[in-house]
């Protein structure tokens, strides 16, 4: 009885609020930007409810019928993701390898045998200056003042093990 009155109140300022809603909100998964559209499309869906809906319970039934909606739009976008069925222009395709210089930030095996001069007194953590490169190391366990030369001997993920050089 409630959805034969709601299917009649629909007219055609609500067929275009929905229309407009769900068309901004699909625009909004493949359009990189601020979210413009997805809060445009809702406020289109959000309008159509109150233009068409009489009743609480005619909202709420609209309601849910728009997540259902939208939940099966997204189910179709993420099969589509996954099968490699999206548009390139928004799926990047290059990727930038070791081999091209690029080195990660939990890569830091790029300084192992570095010499680097001591910005604080190493006990046994302290901070180096490599090549205009500061990082927290730790000394194998000897007391290293400060503006002494050091070399990385060991790289243990983020962990970088310095030794003093000796004149």
């Amino acid at each position: 009885m409630v959805m034969a009155e709601l299917v009649q109140s629909i007219g055609i300022l609500s067929v275009i609020f929905f229309g407009l809603g769900f068309l901004l909100m699909i625009i909004e998964v493949f359009v990189p930007g601020f979210g413009v559209s997805g809060i445009l499309g809702i406020i289109f869906l959000i309008a159509g409810v109150i233009v068409t809906a009489k009743t609480l319970l005619e909202a709420l039934i609209l309601i849910i019928i728009i997540l259902a909606i939208l939940g099966v739009l997204t189910s179709i976008l993420i099969r589509s993701v996954s099968k490699g069925r999206l548009p390139n222009k928004i799926i990047l395709s290059t990727s930038i390898s070791k081999d091209e210089g690029y080195i990660g930030t939990n890569d830091m095996q790029y300084f192992l045998d570095k010499v680097g001069t001591t910005l604080t007194v190493l006990r046994p953590a302290g901070t180096v200056d490599f090549d205009g490169v500061k990082l927290d190391v730790i000394s194998e366990g000897d007391f290293i003042p400060k503006d002494t030369l050091v070399k990385v001997t060991k790289v243990e993920g983020r962990k970088i093990v310095v030794r003093q050089i000796r004149n």
